[in-house]
């Protein structure tokens, strides 16, 4: 398995083509989605991260809730999918969280929320001190339906000592996904690769996704993340070539067969690299993204958004089947 990276790059489109076109034929998916990134104000100031700020510095923002309930009337009237996650806020309790999905779901009973990664989750236990369950239980009760993935980064703890050393381990990123699945959460994976890791510690993060999905069948989709150096203590370093960002993908849909869908994540790829990643084993875009902070925090320069119009127009040029999905790829519109 370690020798994947190492094979041709058009051997590693065809092996991951003949999965892709198995599983979903010439179809490829988005979904009509609204980024909320309540905060930048972060206790944890991970090495490789842009975002985070300390609560009272100037250029810091936090969004309230009745803030939040307008900013998705105004920006996010036609989107399937509200997608959650921030920083952890040094002085917000776990209430405040578990209203934030209450407000949105009363007032957008339609949109399907997916909030906070496993990081949040670990943080929310320790601010309620209640076990992970209880906090997605309530969660989930307060109108959570699934989860993003991030928060995986890359699962090598001596990679990642260097580069998120307060963050939760990778074991801990695991145990909590599982924990999702078993109490009926739907969620996605990542790996952010490009900065200190190497192909080994990319297929050996892959193999734990793999296992654990053997295990659950709770992963929806797996999102390889380029990592963009610029504003963080790496950005002395070149961020991953287009090549190394296909091969990753290809790598990626062949270790990981048993999850449904590969992203090809036009916001960190760019929306050209993004078409060519269609061939190279990936079946779903995203989505429109409105307002994404995070990436562009980190330098890139990629649009803030894509209309409905330009989504498909972006996959039909590129030889594929549009396929608008709701949140768990159901078909909702062929275009």
């Amino acid at each position: 398995m370690n020798t994947l990276f190492d094979k041709e790059l058009f051997d590693l489109a065809d092996e991951a083509m003949l999965i892709k076109r198995r599983l979903w034929g010439d179809d490829v998916f988005f979904v009509d989605n609204l980024h909320v990134n309540y905060t930048d104000i972060c206790v944890s100031h991970c090495r490789f991260c842009a975002f985070a700020k300390d609560e009272g510095d100037d250029d810091s923002y936090e969004m309230d809730i009745p803030g939040i309930i307008d900013y998705i009337a105004s920006k996010g009237k036609s989107v399937s999918e509200i997608h959650i996650v921030g920083g952890l806020h040094p002085s917000k309790p776990f209430d405040f969280y578990v209203d934030m999905l209450s407000e949105i779901k009363r007032n957008f009973p339609e949109k399907t929320i997916k909030a906070f990664s496993a990081v949040e989750i670990d943080y929310f236990s320790k601010l309620a001190s209640v076990s992970v369950e209880k906090v997605l239980l309530k969660l989930k009760n307060a109108g959570l339906e699934m989860m993003p993935g991030g928060g995986a980064e890359i699962f090598n703890p001596d990679v990642r000592k260097q580069i998120c050393p307060e963050k939760i381990s990778g074991d801990r990123w695991l145990e909590i996904m599982e924990t999702a699945h078993n109490n009926g959460i739907k969620t996605n994976a990542t790996m952010l690769f490009g900065h200190l890791e190497s192909n080994e510690d990319r297929i050996e993060h892959l193999e734990k996704i793999r296992d654990l999905q053997e295990k659950t069948g709770g992963f929806v989709a797996f999102i390889p993340l380029e990592f963009h150096p610029e504003n963080t203590f790496l950005s002395h370093k070149q961020p991953p070539t287009g090549i190394d960002d296909l091969k990753t993908i290809a790598v990626s849909r062949i270790v990981l067969e048993n999850v449904p869908h590969i992203k090809a994540y036009w916001v960190m790829l760019g929306v050209k690299l993004a078409q060519i990643a269609l061939y190279f084993g990936a079946d779903d875009l995203d989505g429109t993204v409105i307002k994404e902070n995070i990436t562009y925090a980190a330098g890139k320069k990629s649009e803030r958004a894509l209309s409905l119009k330009e989504l498909t127009s972006m996959i039909k040029s590129a030889g594929f089947n549009p396929v608008e999905r709701d949140s768990f790829y159901n078909a909702v519109k062929r275009y």
